[in-house]
Formats: C-alpha cells, structure tokens, sequence
C-alpha cells in the first residue's frame, strides 16, 4: 500500500506558474472562480454563491492535507500574487496506488497552454514525490479543452462511464482517462 504522508506542502514552480498552498486570503479569487458560469460549466458542483464557500473550501482543502486524503495547489502566475487556479489529487486509492487529478482555471487565462503545463508538472509530481502508479481524470464527454488537455499530457480515454454521475436531476455520463507511471 502507498505511504501517503502530505505534512510537508511541496511549492512547486515551472517557467511561468508557481503552485503552493491556499491561503484564507486567496477566498476572493477563488470564489470568482467557482461562482463564474464558464468554469463550473462541467464540474459537477454547486457554484459558489458567497465569499463564505470559497473560504469553507479553501478549510476542507486544508483538512484533506491534513488527513492525507488530498492536495491541492493554488496555481499563480511566477511574478504575481494573484490566485488564478487550482489543481491537485484527491479520491485517493493508496492500495491502489492511484489517485485522481482534478483542476481549473480562471477564464482570462484560458487558451495560453498553462492547464497542460500544470497537469504535466503536477503528474509528475504525483508518480515521482508520491509514488503513484496510476493517475485517473474524470471529465464530461463534452468537455472537449479538459479532454484535449488530458491527451496532450499523455492520458488516455479509457472508455465513457454511462450514467454514472447524479447531478441536478439528471443521470450524466463521465469520460473516463487514465495514465500509468510507465507510459
């Protein structure tokens, strides 16, 4: 079984973007994420309605960390202060060793390659510092920039969940991807 231990928070940095930890001061910023149409459009999520839920995720985030059930980074632009995204593993599966990715980004950013530079980053991450062997993505078949994404950092379709998702009164499919350490 996989050992997870998050009590260290790993900063990470690429080129452009530097991934550390949320902070209560990010709230704002995330909450414009997660109450914006566009960016919620496929996250099977409630939108964000006030300030309180943005700061109530960015606490049950920090649980997660601390229960070794999850980590997530806040993604800013190197140079910048500004919180313009998410992205990190949670349902985990340490028996498995297999953990899922999840992410988003703010819309003004969208379309310049840094979700595909995140994902790589952070994959690597994942089968390095953390020992997976797999890392699974979930997405809505009609996700099609989160599916392009995924496949340009090397994660394949593995096939369409029918059905399998409950949300606002309808029973929705998933795509399912998946990447192993030695593809």
């Amino acid at each position: 079984m996989l050992a997870i231990d998050f009590s260290r928070f790993p900063e990470l940095r690429t080129e452009r973007l530097l991934f550390r930890e949320l902070e209560p001061s990010d709230a704002k910023s995330l909450y414009a994420m997660r109450s914006d149409e566009r960016v919620m459009r496929h996250i099977g999520r409630p939108r964000a309605t006030s300030l309180q839920d943005a700061i109530d995720l960015i606490e049950r985030i920090a649980c997660d960390r601390a229960s070794n059930n999850g980590m997530t980074w806040g993604m800013q632009l190197a140079g910048s202060i500004e919180l313009i995204g998410t992205i990190g593993f949670y349902r985990l599966k340490p028996e498995h060793f297999t953990g899922e990715v999840g992410y988003l980004l703010h819309p003004d950013h969208w379309g310049r390659g840094l979700m595909s530079e995140a994902l790589d980053l952070v994959t690597g991450h994942g089968f390095g510092r953390i020992g997976f062997h797999r890392i699974e993505a979930i997405t809505a078949p009609e996700n099609q920039p989160s599916r392009r994404v995924l496949e340009r950092c090397g994660y394949r379709l593995e096939g369409i969940l029918r059905g399998n998702y409950h949300w606002q009164g309808a029973q929705l499919d998933s795509a399912l991807y998946g990447r192993l350490r030695t593809d």
